[in-house]
């Protein structure tokens, strides 16, 4: 079984754009919150999450099973996932 992709994002970044078309040109299942677009405690308790994997919040974030990437590294993303 594949590992499970979670991205945390923004939805301006163009970095966050073009690892969530990477993942969709590679048939990659994956989930993603755009942090941006949310409110309130909702954002708090997320953005908490993304410092416990990337202190500097900085996007994207994304998580690979136990592999954290921080930023769109292609080269990484695909070793990761075995592509």
């Amino acid at each position: 079984m594949a590992a499970k992709v979670k991205m945390f994002t923004l939805s301006t970044c163009s970095h966050c754009k073009a690892t969530k078309k990477f993942m969709q040109d590679n048939h990659i299942v994956f989930d993603f919150v755009d942090v941006d677009l949310l409110q309130g405690n909702e954002r708090q308790k997320v953005l908490e999450e993304v410092m416990q994997y990337n202190p500097a919040r900085s996007f994207p974030t994304i998580l690979i099973g136990d592999t954290i990437i921080i930023g769109f590294k292609e080269k990484d993303i695909k070793e990761v996932l075995g592509i």
